[in-house]
């Protein structure tokens, strides 16, 4: 079988690219080794710049329709300090891996896209006039261009990303919903805390969604202090050090178990190899601190299939770090200035004296509100 592009990995960066291509008369091929529905660890969060690309996918009414609430105000929860912006405004809403997923795939197949899944890539090719894909079936897939969508955190595949030597600042990640939290209403709270960072937003279905990073070394003394597993300490931790993810969380229910992954290495790695093209978090992953990752891999993904329709694919790895680059450097710096207790003091003292910083900081970060 043959098709103009193959797009391995069928997340939101190719869900999303897959559905753009196809509805332009592409013919895709989207191969996705998992079944859906599924958790992911992720912060969930989409802020508001990523609708112009979900609603060229078709999906902006139910994503709205799903969703979690408006996220209005942003903040930092730090020791017992709980800092919130001044200014109310709509920075995006959160949804669940387990149903935004399915919604950017079923998107894809509607406008012509061919699905295998569960389906694994062990072999891509390059030909004289393409790729030749085998599937761990047998089956082979040739396509005129490659599209690798498939995350960061694939161990092995043929775009694995490799693994490095272990480092006590090596990040961990985790991730769990809660119900009945106190989380106040539209706030999306930063936590930072010894050793790591994370975030509560208000996600699907009146669920509060926590998910945090938290280095190897501090992990390591938190199981120690707490005992137990892994995500159960972590989640002490956060407790006892962070007045106000205690008062959101404290009388909350957990909704399911903790998910966590790791080591995640953020930074930016090669977007492109020829006709093969890299989007998502395998083409650059910023920190989780300023909780962009679902959006840069849906705007990566509606740069790629621009460009590819426009026949202007040479383009892509320099106009990617032109808009994305930024995002992942500033979110290098916020992460160390929350993880760090001297530069998170200080942090928290300019915060106190110009809280409007709190809002030009999710404009670095790649947010833009819109009116409430």
């Amino acid at each position: 079988m043959r098709y103009d592009v193959l797009i391995v990995g069928a997340g939101p960066a190719g869900s999303a690219a897959a559905r753009l291509l196809a509805q332009a008369g592409w013919s895709v091929a989207l191969v996705e080794k998992a079944e859906f529905p599924r958790r992911k660890v992720c912060g969930e969060f989409i802020s508001a710049t990523s609708m112009a690309v979900l609603k060229e996918c078709g999906v902006a009414a139910p994503f709205i329709a799903a969703a979690g609430p408006p996220v209005t105000r942003v903040g930092i929860y730090a020791g017992n300090a709980m800092l919130n912006a001044p200014r109310e405004q709509v920075w995006g809403r959160a949804l669940g891996r387990e149903h935004l997923d399915v919604m950017l795939r079923d998107a894809a197949v509607a406008a012509g896209a061919r699905l295998f899944q569960p389906a694994e890539v062990t072999n891509l090719t390059r030909q004289p006039d393409g790729y030749l894909c085998t599937l761990e079936d047998g089956r082979e897939l040739a396509a005129r261009i490659a599209v690798a969508a498939c995350g960061s955190w694939n161990p092995r595949g043929v775009f694995a990303v490799p693994a490095t030597a272990p480092k006590p600042s090596d990040l961990f990640a985790f991730k769990a919903h809660f119900t009945r939290s106190a989380l106040p209403a539209g706030l999306m709270p930063l936590l930072a805390f010894p050793g790591g960072y994370g975030g509560l937003v208000q996600t699907d279905a009146g669920r509060t969604s926590l998910s945090c990073c938290i280095r190897r070394d501090a992990l390591t003394r938190a199981r120690q202090r707490f005992g137990g597993k892994a995500a159960g300490a972590v989640l002490a931790h956060i407790l006892e050090t962070t007045k106000g993810a205690r008062l959101a969380l404290e009388q909350a229910t957990p909704a399911g178990h903790f998910l966590s992954t790791g080591p995640i290495h953020p930074g930016i790695r090669p977007r492109q190899d020829e006709d093969i093209y890299f989007t998502g978090n395998i083409a650059g992953e910023a920190h989780p601190v300023i909780a962009e990752g679902i959006s840069m891999a849906i705007q990566s993904s509606g740069l790629l299939a621009q460009l590819l329709i426009a026949h202007r694919g040479e383009r892509y790895a320099a106009e990617w770090k032109q808009r994305f680059a930024p995002r992942i450097r500033a979110a290098a710096v916020f992460a160390q200035l929350a993880m760090r207790t001297p530069t998170r003091a200080a942090s928290l003292a300019l915060l106190r004296a110009a809280p409007g910083l709190m809002g030009l900081g999710a404009r670095l970060s790649g947010k833009v509100p819109i009116s409430a």
